[in-house]
């Protein structure tokens, strides 16, 4: 599961989109909560849903229950780079 970067890393690493990981910050770019950013916490392949922090609903018994996103409404602001392995995959491009 991909999503397009924002303008700052699309110059920095020559690149359209990326596959994403958790921890990397993104950005809501459709829906009720459009304009959030916040990290990646879970991804779920089988739904191919993103969960963020921070982009939540209210259950009725009161409690708080992350809100599914589907990854093309999301844009990637910041990479989580501690990974060997996508380090080597972005310097590959430069």
């Amino acid at each position: 599961m991909a999503a397009n970067l924002s303008k700052e890393l699309r110059k920095k690493y020559k690149k359209r989109s990326m596959g994403l990981r958790k921890g990397d910050r993104v950005k809501v770019m459709r829906g009720q909560f459009k304009k959030h950013t916040g990290k990646i916490e879970r991804i779920n392949l089988k739904r191919a849903k993103i969960f963020v922090e921070g982009v939540s609903i209210t259950k009725k018994d009161g409690s708080k229950a992350l809100y599914p996103l589907h990854p093309s409404n999301l844009q990637i602001m910041e990479l989580n780079i501690e990974d060997k392995f996508r380090r080597e995959k972005l310097e590959v491009k430069k």
